[in-house]
């Protein structure tokens, strides 16, 4: 299951109840910087760091936020899906 965690800045994905993995960020007006994904070592391999970065985008695409992917993975997954591109902001304005 994937929520926000709005009281810990973070997206998170549960696996049988389990916190599986997360994307902290830190929002500022309509900026959301994406800074640090996490999967827990018994949960990596299975695709939940894409399950996260998905999401985590999807949520600020229904915020009219803007993106500014500090973290590695993030920017990484977004090359890879150019759909998210108009998402990306180069610096925290």
């Amino acid at each position: 299951m994937l929520t926000e965690n709005e009281a810990e800045s973070r997206f998170e994905i549960h696996v049988g109840g389990d916190l599986a993995g997360m994307v902290v960020y830190e929002r500022r007006g309509q900026l959301l910087e994406l800074i640090h994904t996490e999967i827990g070592e018994r949960f990596q391999g299975a695709g939940l760091a894409g399950q996260l970065a998905r999401y985590s985008l999807d949520a600020a695409r229904a915020r009219a936020a803007r993106v500014l992917p500090t973290c590695p993975y993030i920017r990484k997954w977004i090359r890879r899906h150019p759909g998210y591109q108009d998402l990306v902001t180069r610096e925290a304005s």
